[in-house]
């Protein structure tokens, strides 16, 4: 590899906020947090969804108010009637 064309590789820290979980791997994102683990010190980032809490991996649905948006759609839109033709 050529130095100094490639972003800085190291260790960092992933915690889902949904589930608790973390894990520590190599990454090139950048941090401003940092967490202490077994004497190590890590870049710590905070993520809302991870493969631990997405539901296509976990395979669970969350519920979802489809019933309300149809409602909803239909009140705003209507039952709409095709225009007659006129000649």
């Amino acid at each position: 590899m050529k130095p100094g064309i490639h972003p800085d590789y190291h260790y960092v820290m992933f915690e889902d906020t949904s589930t608790g979980d973390s894990w520590i791997t190599r990454s090139t994102i950048k941090s401003d947090r940092t967490i202490e683990v077994d004497g190590q010190e890590y870049p710590h980032v905070i993520l809302d969804v991870s493969s631990y809490s997405h539901p296509f991996y976990t395979g669970t649905m969350k519920i979802v108010d489809s019933a309300g948006r149809v409602e909803r759609f239909n009140r705003r839109y209507g039952q709409r009637t095709p225009k007659s033709e006129t000649k």
